[in-house]
């Protein structure tokens, strides 16, 4: 396991190289020039060039690319276009807010999806059976902002039980229960996706699973059908939905995007946005280059994962 961890990490150094390069390519291919958004309109073109120089700009392509590229090795995202602050710095101060929105989110999808799926798979082709299965598909095909703003019309403005965004009331003393009401929101929009996705997957590894010979013995012999389930099918059955759970991260990520738009919940995606709308390449990349560690290190937890769970599995 150890020397597949090890391999596993030294392909990843290749692979993120390449991330790295067409992160950078296709920022900096992007239409307009920074500099239009951080002087006045009526600046001569000799100051902007002043400005693009000083911003580096005016470099060669590939002088830009090694001169970020030696950066990010010793572990510097550089300085952001518009606020002058180091990209580390900003992506640590939103950090922790959108992990919580993110963590938030999987535990809300998971404590619905699996018993539902298991629930689906036993009682398969029922009226239950078709109501969730339909209901899962509703909850994949939504777009999260149209959830979010209907969430925000029927339990912000009509109900008026719950914030319509941000992450503590103005003026308020804040406090656990008063962020609590405002996480539910956000929470629901962005875990009915992944909780849509899990009742399929759940539901269908635990109806393979309990065709399997082994179950039929167990049920022969007399053992009760809640411990058939619990004790033998089940380990067995999510044996794939942990596979699924590492897929479930780049979701997340592309769903916080917009949700914390949504919400103005300050984390991750606000910071994308205004590092879009600002052409703040610097700021662009570093939240870019974080994504793409994210995944990589979310699918190689799942790979081992699998083999901690099934002991059938040997990874030479």
């Amino acid at each position: 396991m150890v020397n597949y961890i090890i391999r596993r990490l030294l392909i990843s150094i290749p692979v993120l190289l390449g991330v790295t390069f067409l992160n950078f390519v296709l920022i900096n291919m992007a239409p307009g020039d920074p500099v239009d958004m951080y002087v006045n309109p009526d600046v001569s073109e000799a100051d902007k060039e002043i400005r693009r120089a000083a911003l580096g700009l005016n470099d060669p392509f590939m002088l830009r690319y090694v001169k970020w590229l030696w950066l990010l090795v010793h572990g510097d995202l550089g300085h952001s276009f518009s606020s002058f602050q180091p990209v580390t710095q900003m992506i640590a101060e939103r950090l922790l807010p959108t992990l919580i929105l993110m963590g938030a989110s999987i535990l809300f999808g998971y404590l619905i999806a699996i018993p539902i799926g298991i629930y689906c798979a036993v009682k398969q082709n029922t009226k239950f059976d078709y109501l969730m299965s339909a209901g899962s598909f509703m909850g994949v095909s939504i777009p999260s902002f149209f959830l979010g703003l209907g969430l925000i019309y029927v339990f912000g403005v009509q109900l008026g039980v719950l914030p319509t965004g941000g992450m503590n009331t103005m003026g308020g003393t804040g406090g656990f229960w008063d962020s609590l009401k405002h996480l539910i929101l956000p929470t629901v929009t962005l875990g009915t996706g992944i909780a849509g996705g899990m009742v399929r997957y759940v539901r269908s590894s635990v109806m393979e699973v309990l065709g399997q010979d082994y179950l039929r013995t167990a049920r022969a012999k007399g053992v009760s059908a809640f411990k058939v389930i619990n004790k033998h099918a089940l380990k067995n059955a999510l044996i794939p939905v942990i596979t699924i759970a590492g897929l479930d991260i780049p979701i997340l990520i592309g769903g916080a995007v917009i949700t914390e738009s949504i919400f103005q919940w300050n984390g991750m995606g606000q910071l994308t946005i205004q590092a879009i709308f600002s052409r703040d390449f610097p700021l662009l990349m570093g939240v870019n280059m974080l994504a793409a560690l994210t995944v990589l290190t979310a699918n190689l937890w799942s790979d081992v994962m699998y083999a901690v769970v099934d002991p059938r599995i040997k990874y030479d």
